[in-house]
């Protein structure tokens, strides 16, 4: 009777099977810490950011103190996002605009009342804008926010808390930083308290302090305007009355031009003055590291 052969099948060698033991135990590690976590989609969206910059070969500077810079604003970046600031724009038409400048991305709020007369309280339709464009703008960008407050030519009042419009201006972008701080922050934190307490939403990444930059712009610049205004005012008044001495014009149409000229001087200084009544937020290009 024949003797049976014995099957010889390939083996894979022994250092394989070693290796495949650890991977899997690895593997295995590497859920186990994940499921013990949780994600912060502020600090994710950092590593995405420094990771990008560093693969295209430009690492952020040590000098740069923290911050990274982008070639293009993330807000532009983020059609949804910016969509949906254009659908607010278009919401308070005239009170809100949007613009790219080299800088970032311009918000500003004008031709309305955004605070109380001589003070940095802010108004009710000024806190509802505020609210719905800081929703947007802290919840889905890490860039800096700098926020610019105005004062109009007009001095502050001799019982004013504020000793110029300097200090007026600078309350002003604070009281704007303080709203989206507290007040938003903890609407916010309500309205998002399941994705908080799950780890899904970080707000204390978002709404952090070191994001926001205010700045308080004085009265410099409506003052500059403001003297335009005046010499082209005292430069057609001078020829009008020239032309009415030499006898170019009667007495009636001098009248007449005199009061024109000077009801438009006046009406062009208080629609500058009205222009001024304004806050800008801009997102920076860079980001905050934390």
């Amino acid at each position: 009777m024949a003797k049976k052969q014995k099957c010889v099948c390939p083996s894979v060698p022994a250092w394989l099977n070693t290796y495949a033991d650890m991977v899997t135990l690895l593997l295995t590690f590497f859920v186990l810490l994940f499921s013990m976590s949780s994600l912060s989609p502020g600090k994710f969206q950092q590593v995405v950011v420094g990771l990008t910059l560093a693969l295209s070969g430009n690492p952020p500077s040590v000098l740069t103190g923290g911050q990274t810079m982008s070639e293009e604003a993330l807000i532009s970046s983020k059609p949804g996002v910016y969509q949906e600031l254009l659908r607010i724009s278009e919401e308070y038409k005239g009170k809100v605009t949007i613009e790219e400048r080299d800088e970032g991305t311009l918000i500003t709020l004008t031709n309305f009342k955004i605070f109380e007369t001589g003070s940095a309280r802010l108004t009710a339709e000024a806190k509802e804008i505020i609210e719905k464009l800081g929703a947007i703008i802290l919840e889905h960008t890490s860039n800096i926010i700098e926020v610019r407050g105005y004062a109009d030519d007009r001095p502050t009042t001799p019982d004013s808390i504020y000793p110029s419009n300097w200090h007026l201006s600078s309350a002003r972008a604070s009281s704007v930083v303080n709203f989206m701080l507290t007040e938003l922050k903890q609407k916010r934190y309500a309205l998002r308290y399941a994705e908080i307490r799950s780890g899904l939403f970080d707000i204390d990444y978002f709404y952090s302090p070191d994001r926001f930059v205010p700045i308080g712009k004085g009265d410099v610049d409506v003052n500059k305007e403001l003297k335009s205004i005046k010499a082209n005012y005292d430069y057609d008044m001078s020829k009008l009355q020239n032309d009415y001495e030499s006898g170019k014009i009667s007495t009636e149409e001098y009248q007449r031009q005199r009061t024109e000229l000077t009801q438009k001087y006046y009406r062009d200084v208080e629609q500058t003055r009205a222009k001024y009544r304004k806050i800008e937020i801009v997102i920076k290009r860079e980001t905050k590291g934390y």
